[in-house]
């Protein structure tokens, strides 16, 4: 197990949960904004469904059919706005983000493994863990039972 691998994974892992959710604000940002200007369109259309109706009382036909064609236009046109905004997001960065984040993710758990049957085979077998630094420590005492005693001048 190595610290500065598990630090470097969780940057990245960082990193990615990021740029995915840049990602999807962006997207729904847009989306909203769409949205607004579809509602704003379609009020728009609606007010003038209703100047349609009040020329229909007041005149017969020509300004009737004018205000109809326009209300019912602002409305096809709002339709269009909705649709463009319910459009996923582009699938090449959200794919690569959530490929980036799956694969950090599994490092992280290979290190977790790693960790873990490391601290197990030390709970396990003590004495393995001191192995290392008992090697060291018993060269050194060796060394120093073999060097004959100083005389004093």
């Amino acid at each position: 197990m190595n610290t500065e691998n598990i630090i470097k994974h969780l940057r990245v892992l960082w990193r990615t949960d990021r740029i995915i959710a840049d990602i999807r604000l962006r997207h729904l940002l847009i989306g909203l904004g769409l949205r607004a200007f579809a509602a704003l369109i379609a009020t728009f259309g609606l007010l003038m469904l209703e100047l349609s109706a009040y020329f229909a009382l007041v005149q017969i036909w020509s300004a009737i059919v004018a205000a109809a064609i326009l209300g019912t236009i602002n409305f096809v046109v709002a339709a269009m706005l909705f649709v463009v905004a319910a459009r996923p997001p582009s699938g090449r960065e959200i794919e690569l983000a959530n490929e980036i984040h799956g694969a950090a993710i599994e490092a992280i758990q290979l290190e977790a493994r790693t960790l873990h049957a490391q601290v197990t085979g030390t709970i396990h077998h003590p004495l393995s863990g001191l192995l290392p630094l008992l090697a060291p420590l018993v060269a050194i005492a060796v060394k120093s039972l073999r060097k004959p005693p100083v005389a004093p001048p």
